[in-house]
C-alpha cells in the first residue's frame, strides 16, 4: 500500500460538469458501460437489458436524515450543527424514538461564534411551533458531543429533526437545500433513518424500473449501511497508506446472506456502500471461522485487515460460517461496523459487478473504482468527460461489471 500515491488518482473535473440539481427523471439519467473491455452508454432505464438474468442486485436502504440544524445567536451568528451519529442513547432507532433529551455527534459550523452557553431556534411541528435547544458536551474525537432538547415530551427526536432540519447536500454541491432536495436526495426504496449522505447510485431507480428488472428474472436484497460525513472527506496525504479512512455501521439479515450464498458469482452491487458492506460480510465471516467463538453481533472490520491476512478462504465458505453463526445463536440480523478500504491490489470476493455514479478526484471512493476497473478508470472517466455526463451525487450512472473471480 506503501507504493499507492494519490496524486495517481487525479482528474480535471471543471466545476460545470458537477450536477447541482437531478436530472428531470430519476430513470432519465445517462448510463456508462464498461464490460471490462469495451465502454458504451445508454440512458440508465434500460438498465436492466444489460443485467444478466438471475443476477442478484444488493441496494442499500438506507434513509438520508434531515442532518443539518441551523441555529442562529441573538448577535445574528449563524451556528451550523450537522448530527453525525447518536451517542446518548447509543443506536439510531433508539435515538429516534426517544422522546427526552438525546446526545449525538457532531460537526459544527462557525464554531469559534459560539464560545459557551446553548443556542436555539422555533421549529413546527403539526401546526403547532416549539423550542428546541442544542449545548455542547463536551469533545468527541474532532468533533463535538451537543445535547439537544426540546419542549414537548409528546415528539420523538426522529420528529424533532424531521421538523427542524435540512437536507445534507454534499459540500461540493454548494446550495442551500429546496423542497425538490426532500424527494430526489432519497432513493425510492430507502427505509432505515441513519444516513447523512445518500447512496447516490440508487437515486436513478424507480418502481418502474425495479419492476422491470424483476420481470427479467433479476433479483434483489437489501442491506443497510448508514453513509457517514467521511464520505466526502478527501485523501490529503500523499500516500494512502496515511489516510485514515472513516468507519460506518451496518446491519445485515441472516437472509440476505443466504441469498448471496444462493447467488454467488452473480451479485451485483448498487453503489460503493453495497459494495463496502459485501465485502465487510466476506470478512466477518473469516472472523467466525478464525474463531468459532467470537462475539459475531458489533464485529469491526479493520481498515488494513483485508490486507494483513495471508490465508485465503472461498466466499461460499466465509458467507456459510457466519450464516451457521448466525443460525446456531438465533440471530436474525446482525449490527456490525467497517473501516474497510478498498484501493487497488484488493481482490473482490463478493462482488461481480458495481452500479455507481461518477466520483471526485482523489477520493477513497474513486480508489475503490480504480481497484475494480484497474487503469481503465482513466479511460472510463475520460470517455465521461468527452461525452457530456454530469458527475457526482446528483450526476449520471455507470454499470461496471467484468467475469466472476476465480478461487
Amino acid at each position: 500500500m506503501t507504493d499507492i500515491l494519490t496524486g495517481d488518482f487525479d482528474y480535471d473535473l471543471p466545476e460545470e460538469r458537477i450536477a447541482l440539481f437531478p436530472a428531470k427523471e430519476r430513470d432519465g439519467s445517462r448510463l456508462l458501460l464498461y464490460d471490462g473491455n469495451t465502454i458504451a452508454s445508454d440512458i440508465f432505464k434500460n438498465i436492466g437489458n444489460h443485467i444478466s438474468p438471475r443476477s442478484l442486485l444488493v441496494f442499500n436502504d438506507t434513509r438520508v436524515i434531515r442532518a443539518r440544524l441551523i441555529f442562529y445567536k441573538k448577535s445574528g451568528a449563524r451556528i451550523e450543527i450537522f448530527c453525525l451519529e447518536p451517542l446518548d442513547p447509543p443506536g439510531y432507532e433508539t435515538s429516534f424514538s426517544c422522546s427526552g433529551p438525546v446526545e449525538w455527534k457532531c460537526i459544527i459550523g462557525n464554531l469559534k461564534k459560539w464560545k459557551s452557553g446553548a443556542v436555539a431556534m422555533k421549529f413546527t411541528s403539526g401546526g403547532k411551533e416549539y423550542d428546541l435547544k442544542a449545548e455542547k458536551a463536551g469533545e468527541a474525537d474532532e468533533a463535538w458531543r451537543i445535547k439537544f432538547s426540546w419542549n414537548c415530551s409528546g415528539l420523538s427526536f426522529g420528529e424533532v429533526i424531521e421538523a427542524a432540519g435540512h437536507i445534507p447536500l454534499p459540500p461540493y454541491i454548494g446550495r442551500e437545500d429546496v423542497k425538490e432536495d426532500n424527494d430526489r436526495y432519497q432513493t425510492v426504496y430507502s427505509a432505515v433513518k441513519g444516513s447523512v449522505a445518500a447512496p447516490t447510485a440508487g437515486l436513478h431507480f424507480t418502481e418502474g424500473v425495479l419492476e422491470s428488472l424483476s420481470a427479467k428474472g433479476i433479483n434483489r436484497v437489501n442491506v443497510t449501511l448508514h453513509v457517514g460525513a467521511g464520505t466526502f472527506q478527501p485523501v490529503r496525504s500523499a500516500g494512502i497508506s496515511a489516510h485514515t479512512m472513516h468507519t460506518e455501521h451496518f446491519f445485515v439479515t441472516i437472509d440476505t446472506i443466504s441469498r448471496l450464498i444462493e447467488n454467488e458469482g452473480n451479485v451485483i452491487a448498487v453503489g460503493t456502500t453495497s459494495v463496502r458492506t459485501i465485502e465487510s460480510i466476506y470478512w466477518l465471516g473469516v472472523r467466525v471461522i478464525e474463531n468459532p467463538e467470537t462475539n459475531i453481533d458489533g464485529m469491526k472490520v479493520g481498515q488494513w485487515e483485508p490486507y494483513d491476512r495471508p490465508l485465503e478462504i472461498s466466499p461460499e465458505k466465509a458467507l456459510k460460517a457466519l450464516y451457521g453463526a448466525m443460525k446456531k445463536k438465533g440471530i436474525r440480523i446482525i449490527g456490525a461496523s467497517t473501516q474497510i478500504i478498498i484501493v487497488p491490489g484488493y481482490r473482490f470476493r463478493i462482488t461481480n459487478g458495481i452500479i455507481t455514479n461518477f466520483h471526485q478526484p482523489r477520493s477513497t471512493l474513486l480508489l475503490l473504482i480504480a481497484a475494480w476497473t484497474g487503469k481503465a478508470w482513466k479511460d472510463i472517466y475520460k470517455y465521461a468527460l468527452d461525452n457530456g455526463f454530469r458527475f457526482l451525487s446528483y450526476g449520471d450512472s455507470s454499470f461496471l461489471y467484468r467475469s466472476r473471480n476465480n478461487y
